[in-house]
């Protein structure tokens, strides 16, 4: 059955108390989850929301991304122990949120790049500490879904292909992949070849518009991307990742130096437009 989620990234990363009222106006209108970006803030935080959005008969999911001194994929085995500790602490947090899906580019270190294409060892070395994170999920009865970035962001998993070659050298049923809307815009030649590709490990789609605004206010393919999610028989979340500058900090980090939509016509708008193309597609 699908579900559609809104990431409160468009009003602020973490967890602050501010977003509590704004999870329950996402609930009231017609929302099935939210998702968090995790910060270190102390597991009762994340308990108490989880009884908060266990209250208002919300569910949640969550993201990450990793810095250059956590690199899953680095030639340095002391950070790849970094990175499988930032990941199990990750773990423990998305846990007592109460997190179906703990999603983002984890399987590297977020806008950190080698100056050259990806090699094997890299894949491999991501691959290992991705399984062992995995393992630890499984205790948490949490998914883990690493996820395609675009080139300007990241160079190991830019595309599908990538992506699947990563997820099948993992082999570990709690990490499969994710597939965002904004950056196959940009690296994929066709929505369906990529959707298609994906499927068979597929565990997460965030709907994003091109200019990370309001879906289907933009150029995005959308008729193609519902038809083959339908095709490919999707089940899982469709969580809208639209970005402001609410959260001036996060929002420079991420180069988002301009206003696109305002987050309540995101979160309105949008999800009318996921639940049109829901029932047009029959999703």
């Amino acid at each position: 059955m699908i579900k559609v989620g809104f990431n409160v990234l468009a009003w602020s990363a973490g967890l602050p108390d501010t977003l509590l009222p704004i999870t329950e106006k996402l609930k009231n209108i017609g929302y099935d989850g939210v998702e968090f970006a995790l910060d270190h803030q102390g597991l009762d935080v994340y308990k108490r929301f989880n009884k908060h959005l266990s209250d208002l008969g919300l569910q949640s999911t969550c993201v990450i991304v990793m810095g250059p001194d956590e690199n899953p994929a680095s030639d340095s085995a002391a950070v790849r122990a970094k990175a499988l500790d930032s990941l199990r602490n990750y773990i423990d947090r998305a846990h007592a949120l109460g997190a179906q899906v703990m999603c983002g580019p984890f399987h590297s270190a977020f806008a950190t790049f080698s100056r050259k294409a990806p090699e094997e060892q890299e894949y491999q070395r991501s691959a290992e500490v991705l399984r062992a994170a995995g393992e630890y999920a499984a205790q948490a009865k949490l998914m883990l879904a690493p996820e395609a970035l675009n080139r300007f962001e990241c160079y190991l998993c830019n595309t599908m292909e990538q992506l699947v070659k990563l997820i099948n050298r993992v082999d570990h049923s709690n990490v499969r992949a994710m597939f965002d809307t904004h950056h196959a815009n940009m690296e994929e030649k066709k929505f369906k070849t990529a959707i298609e590709t994906v499927a068979p490990v597929l565990a997460h789609v965030h709907i994003s518009e091109n200019d990370r605004g309001t879906p289907g206010d933009g150029h995005i393919q959308f008729d193609e991307v519902f038809a083959t999610l339908a095709e490919v028989n999707y089940s899982g979340w469709l969580t809208i990742e639209a970005f402001t500058r609410s959260d001036p900090d996060f929002a420079n980090s991420i180069n988002v130096w301009r206003e696109y939509s305002k987050p309540w016509e995101m979160a309105e708008n949008g999800l009318k437009f996921i639940k049109q193309m829901s029932q047009k597609y029959k999703l």
